[in-house]
């Protein structure tokens, strides 16, 4: 019922982003005759599941566990309207279960009620759907691409919609290739609040010295709005070596805090019901963040065999963040069919300016919060993957001929103690 937690939203978009990093090495097309953008109808079938575990849980101020499990299934049908224009739709859901989450109410399970346990209550689990539609459309000389796009989703508590565009100009015989885009997200919130700062909330079982009174407000507006304008630049600089630069701008405004993440204060008395400590307040968070991510990729053919694909982004935003991101993948193609993909991501940041583990805030702060995803720390990803890849497309599905397949594995680990893996399987097939 519960949003996902920061941390899925965080790490996941990273493993996804990472285990389908493909950089297409440019080829000369010919020109002499007006070729199809797209040849066929193609169908990309997506299926990731997610584990991770941890124990700094943001639901409960930083302290408790982080279990959280995600199965994620996803349909991108590209179709061809003409010689020129390309309609893509993309849908997924997203089920997931989440420990803390479930502790938003940990009094509805009937047990003792402590953060380093689950809740059995509904707000354990939460289901987000999503459509996000665009369509492209291409010059007849191939050198100027546009495009355009919308996206809605849908949890318990948030409602997003999106849209966007882009421009894309290709020079110097296409090895040159400039693009301008930008998006908008429109969000909503329906707030909600840990249990015990909920209107009517009263139990006998409160202990602590004196009475528990917190001084608590709900938020006023629940709008959540973000713009994002991004530039990248990419060159073929010479028959082994791409490189692409890329910055984006974006600004948020709006409810930017959760409203059901607690934080415990070094100057307020505590208080229980078990072994759960209750709330002093939510995270409180600006209204406004402005982010600002630059980096670029290098790719190298090194042979028929093996090509190098690193990346590198610096981000910095104006809540006190700083970080560095760094990966490589090695492809090596064992056959005309098969292809392994190791691949390393280090990751490092600095903390926000509001980051305060448990009952170090005060309760003067204007603004404060206890999410180790704004905490100072290391990451590290391991992958490996095998794709296989069949031109002729000889195995059939109903229409469709099966190009590919490809089954990735990621190991993910924080040095605040996050640990977390993904499986990912995707197929391609095609329209005869």
């Amino acid at each position: 019922m519960i949003q996902q937690s920061n941390n899925l939203k965080k790490v996941l978009p990273l493993f996804v982003c990472t285990l389908f990093m493909v950089a297409g090495w440019a080829q000369q097309t010919d020109t002499s005759y007006k070729r199809r953008v797209l040849e066929t109808s193609e169908i990309d079938v997506l299926f990731s599941y997610y584990d991770q575990d941890g124990q700094n849980a943001a639901v409960t101020g930083g302290e408790g566990i982080e279990e959280l499990t995600d199965a994620t299934s996803t349909l991108v049908l590209r179709m061809p309207m003409n010689e020129d224009d390309i309609l893509t739709v993309d849908v997924g859901l997203s089920a997931y279960t989440s420990a803390s989450s479930s502790n938003v109410n940990p009094l509805d399970g009937g047990i003792n009620a402590t953060p380093f346990d689950a809740s059995s209550g509904e707000s354990r689990k939460d289901l987000l759907a999503y459509i996000n539609p665009s369509y492209q459309h291409s010059s007849e000389d191939r050198n100027t691409i546009w495009s355009g796009n919308i996206y809605f989703s849908s949890e318990y508590d948030y409602f997003s919609f999106g849209f966007g565009g882009s421009y894309t100009r290709l020079f110097n015989e296409k090895n040159t290739e400039l693009t301008i885009s930008s998006r908008v997200f429109l969000d909503k919130w329906n707030a909600i609040y840990p249990i015990e700062l909920r209107d009517g909330f009263f139990d006998d079982r409160i202990t602590g010295s004196g009475t528990y009174n917190p001084n608590f407000t709900e938020f006023e507006k629940e709008n959540r709005n973000s713009y994002t304008l991004s530039f990248s630049f990419s060159q073929i600089l010479s028959q082994k070596l791409q490189g692409a630069l890329f910055v984006d701008l974006v600004s948020q405004e709006g409810l930017l805090s959760t409203p059901f993440q607690r934080v415990y204060f070094a100057d307020a008395n505590d208080f229980f019901i078990d072994d759960f400590q209750l709330a002093d307040n939510v995270e409180q968070l600006p209204d406004r963040r402005l982010k600002v991510p630059l980096g670029g990729r290098l790719n190298y053919y090194v042979n028929d065999l093996l090509v190098l694909r690193s990346y590198y982004r610096y981000y910095w935003d104006d809540w006190g963040i700083t970080s560095h991101t760094a990966s490589l993948e090695t492809p090596f193609k064992l056959t005309d069919r098969f292809t392994l993909y190791p691949s390393y991501r280090y990751y490092t940041q600095t903390a926000a300016d509001y980051f305060y583990p448990k009952e170090t805030a005060r309760s003067t702060s204007e603004f404060y919060t206890s999410d180790y995803d704004l905490s100072e720390y290391d990451a590290h990803q391991y992958g490996f993957g095998i794709q296989y890849k069949d031109i002729f497309t000889s195995a059939h599905i109903f229409n469709f001929g099966l190009k590919t397949i490809d089954l990735r594995f990621s190991q993910y680990d924080r040095s605040d103690g996050l640990n977390a893996f993904i499986v990912t399987l995707g197929t391609t097939f095609v329209g005869n």
